[in-house]
């Protein structure tokens, strides 16, 4: 299977097709797609404190000791390179191409941001702390109105994740809200389609400058 849009990203077209087959050896059996370990990326090199490599390359390989193996060691220099040219990207502000597949495997359909988003979503879950309580650890020096915008800019900032995820649905409908349906839906789902990229490179910055 394919990765739906061109290989131009963080490696070169033959480091990044070289990986995709990594991921499918029978040695990781727990590694996750290459979508998924570029939107993971995003997030685990974000917050207010980024996780450790040896964290994400255990988390996106599928476990501690898959470097035993040739494939797992080759897998792993690769996401390395991987990560530093991504995470170069989103300081310089430069939003990344984004690695997705197909949905339901038709090369000729549309994208699929439902894993790249719930991988993301995954990577601010496994950070060392809750992101929102940050603003909770501060000297007190900032107001409550300078919080209040803050945490208002991430929000906005991960609203794209979570109605490509369908979690900003379900809390709608949880909460006794409709959700739009039709056309009305499908242009929300575009727009925050196209609103991605950006958004996880705003959410990188921000952390960035709070660090």
């Amino acid at each position: 299977m394919g990765i739906a849009q061109p290989l131009q990203a963080q490696l070169a077209d033959h480091q990044l097709e070289r990986l995709e087959s990594l991921l499918d050896d029978p040695s990781l059996p727990d590694a996750m797609r290459l979508d998924e370990i570029q939107g993971y990326l995003c997030a685990a090199l974000a917050g207010p404190q980024p996780k450790a490599e040896t964290e994400w390359l255990a988390d996106t390989l599928g476990g501690e000791d898959v470097q035993e193996s040739a494939a797992g060691r080759e897998a792993a220099a690769l996401l390395r390179a991987f990560a530093t040219s991504l995470e170069a990207e989103l300081a310089a502000g430069e939003p990344p191409v984004l690695l997705l597949y197909p949905r339901h495997g038709d090369e000729s359909g549309p994208s699929d941001y439902r894993p790249w988003c719930q991988a993301y979503l995954a990577g601010v879950d496994a950070a060392e702390g809750d992101w929102f309580d940050f603003f909770g650890d501060g000297d007190g020096s900032d107001s409550a109105e300078s919080i209040s915008q803050e945490i208002s800019f991430l929000d906005d900032r991960l609203l794209p994740l979570m109605v490509l995820t369908g979690e900003a649905e379900a809390a709608a409908l949880e909460s006794g809200e409709e959700w739009p349906q039709g056309d009305e839906r499908a242009q929300i789902e575009a727009q925050c389609e196209e609103d991605l990229p950006q958004a996880v490179t705003n959410i990188y910055r921000f952390w960035m400058s709070k660090r």
